[in-house]
């Protein structure tokens, strides 16, 4: 395996899908290109604002800031909870992994998509039927209003903050790199967006910023993928054994595996490529992973939360399947994806401008329209690249409508003033509460800049499995369950998630990544001295890799030395270990088990004579939505 990408893999392959790279090494747009890039991001950013202008003027209560008055139909849901779900890490992150790890990385791709069943079969429709704008709404349906409230807000704050850094991260990375923008500049533009979005066209706009960006990023992961298949007849078969066979992956491949690799053929080589174990070494590992991807989705606050903008527990359920396709047909293509950028652009080319792989589709777009120096290259490279910007916008909007709900809604009103507020008041809570969580964002992504923010994804999804779903499916199919419960798994399934995560391979661990530079460093002087040998061979063809690999020797060290500086008077992680303490990457495995058992428990020690009052009620309702549309009185 490459030295650096064990650095890498050190701080949290969990989360590597997402742009969370502490930087790109040099920008993917020459200087003279940077124009178009400036005018693709300006055309899709005008649409958007656009948009956002037509809709603040549809946004005149609560309800249409927090869930667009119902009036969004199946369809149009189902392309917004896309949109809202296929973020950076399902665009950038699942491709680069893709086309460093093969077939490994095309596992998130299924653990993503089979987490919808779990949302269609038990979710969206109980859910829309209780529910009238968020997580928390649900739970205190039958249980203790306030107490609920608290916790659930809590929750979905803690869980939005998280995926909200790595977002707010990788959107200011990504204009960094292609525009040459300030770090600190860019995380302010994305934030200032997010906020026009939100704070002026709430759910309306957030929604069709969410239909936009997934329509945009569908239409060119199709553009990209006739590319990419086309020379191959559009057969499967072909595709996969022309990747079988490419150079490029045998020498990935090779580079993975060290000298296990020493007695394969080519052969073996390219087919191993398509075969598990390159990334996740061990299969319990995979297991977890995948509870969290699976139950985490369902528990997303701002995924639920798109289950109240539809009229109909009918529309709810037509949703997700429209979900469903599109977000499965769009998996589908970061198959091709992935393999065209390992088989075109080579995955060293790929680590030259991210060590994570994250701009393996925009350089595989540059790639397909001419290379680096051509006009269409660098356009078809602009458009995906606006893409991907306005990918994170729009869940980083979805995020903030999310934290901002909670706040102002679950908290102010719900809690604080019990709700005894005008309509009038509402509105205006969820505009100051929108604005608190803006600023709060963009000062985290500021404060986060150069910092290894994968491990917040990992405790994202970790929360809303361990925490999030065990109460709200148990609050809606069992009986007992009450307060007690739900207080309990709140609070158990959030620590422990939490507690797991801080002592898992995700944190940084400044002895293991010195003792990895430092064996860089001195290996240096050897692999040089064979370079320097293959440089006065005079054979063109070694002297021309030769010089890659002396380019990837200085960029190596210069990371190694950099890391060895960085953590010259560090031994220990965040909370003082050398070592992870718990192994698995994600929590899942235990944390979900243990948020389960702490509702159960919960609820069987704790009496709720309102929650037995109100079963058969919540039954009834949630099977078969009868009087939801009163929601609004509870």
């Amino acid at each position: 395996m490459n030295k650096r990408t064990s650095l890498y893999l050190a701080a949290g392959a969990l989360s590597a899908p997402l742009i969370t790279m502490p930087a790109f090494a040099q920008g993917a747009v020459g200087a003279e290109w940077r124009w178009l890039t400036f005018a693709v991001f300006a055309a899709i950013i005008g649409l958007t604002m656009f948009v956002t202008y037509l809709a603040a003027k549809r946004v005149k209560s609560a309800a249409d800031f927090y869930t667009a008055g119902g009036g969004v139909s199946g369809l149009q849901n189902g392309w917004a909870i896309a949109g809202d779900y296929l973020s950076a890490a399902s665009f950038l992150g699942i491709a680069g992994l893709i086309s460093l790890y093969g077939y490994d990385g095309f596992m998130y791709s299924v653990g993503w998509l089979v987490a919808y069943i779990t949302v269609l079969l038990v979710i969206a429709e109980p859910c829309r039927n209780i529910g009238k704008y968020t997580l928390a709404d649900i739970l205190a349906y039958r249980n203790d209003p306030k107490k609920t409230r608290v916790v659930g807000a809590i929750s979905v704050i803690t869980v939005s903050t998280f995926y909200l850094t790595a977002q707010m991260v990788g959107g200011g990375v990504l204009v960094k790199t292609l525009i040459g923008i300030d770090y600190e500049i860019s995380v302010i533009v994305v934030g200032v967006l997010m906020l026009g979005y939100v704070l002026f066209g709430g759910m309306v706009a957030t929604t069709w910023v969410q239909i936009i960006k997934a329509i945009l990023l569908v239409t060119a992961s199709i553009l990209l993928v006739m590319f990419v298949w086309l020379p191959y007849g559009f057969s499967l078969p072909a595709f996969l054994q022309a990747a079988v066979g490419d150079a490029k992956i045998q020498a990935q491949v090779a580079a993975l595996l060290g000298d296990a690799s020493k007695n394969m053929s080519a052969a073996e080589l390219g087919q191993r490529f398509l075969e598990p174990g390159l990334l996740f070494k061990a299969p319990i590992d995979q297991i977890s992973l995948g509870m969290a991807l699976v139950f985490g989705t369902a528990g997303l606050p701002h995924i639920l939360m798109r289950f109240f903008t539809v009229p109909t527990a009918q529309e709810a359920r037509k949703s997700v399947i429209w979900a469903m396709a599109i977000i499965g047909g769009f998996y589908v293509l970061t198959l091709f994806l992935g393999l065209g950028a390992a088989m075109h652009v080579g995955a060293g080319n790929i680590r030259t401008i991210d060590a994570g792989g994250n701009m393996a589709a925009p350089m595989l777009a540059q790639f397909v329209g001419g290379g680096p120096d051509s006009f269409l290259g660098n356009l078809f490279l602009a458009f995906v690249a606006a893409v991907a910007f306005a990918t994170i916008v729009a869940v980083v909007a979805g995020l903030v409508l999310a934290a901002a709900s909670a706040m102002a809604h679950d908290l102010y009103v719900g809690v604080i003033r019990s709700e005894h507020v005008t309509p009038q008041e509402q509105v205006k809570a969820a505009r100051i509460a929108t604005v608190i969580v803006g600023a709060m964002a963009i000062s985290i992504g500021i404060a986060a800049k150069g910092q290894n923010v994968a491990h917040l994804v990992a405790l994202a999804f970790a929360v809303a499995a361990s925490a999030n779903f065990p109460c709200v499916l148990l609050t809606l199919y069992w009986k007992r369950c009450n307060t007690g419960g739900i207080m309990a798994g709140m609070v158990i399934g959030t620590l422990t998630a939490i507690g797991l995560v801080l002592v898992s391979p995700n944190m940084t661990y400044p002895k293991a990544i010195k003792a990895a530079a430092q064996k860089v460093v001195d290996g240096a002087p050897a692999r040089m001295a064979a370079i320097n040998e293959a440089l006065a061979s005079g054979d063109a063809a070694k002297v021309k890799k030769a010089e890659r690999d002396k380019a990837a020797l200085d960029k190596a060290v210069a990371a190694a030395m950099a890391n060895l500086d960085k953590f010259k008077d560090d031994n220990t992680s965040l909370v003082g270990l050398e070592q992870p303490w718990f192994e698995l990457r994600n929590p899942g495995l235990i944390s979900i088990p243990l948020g389960f058992l702490a509702v159960i428990f919960g609820s069987l020690l704790y009496r709720d004579k309102r929650a037995e009052d109100l079963w058969d009620e919540v039954y009834v309702r949630q099977t078969t939505g009868i009087l939801a549309a009163k929601a609004q009185a509870h």
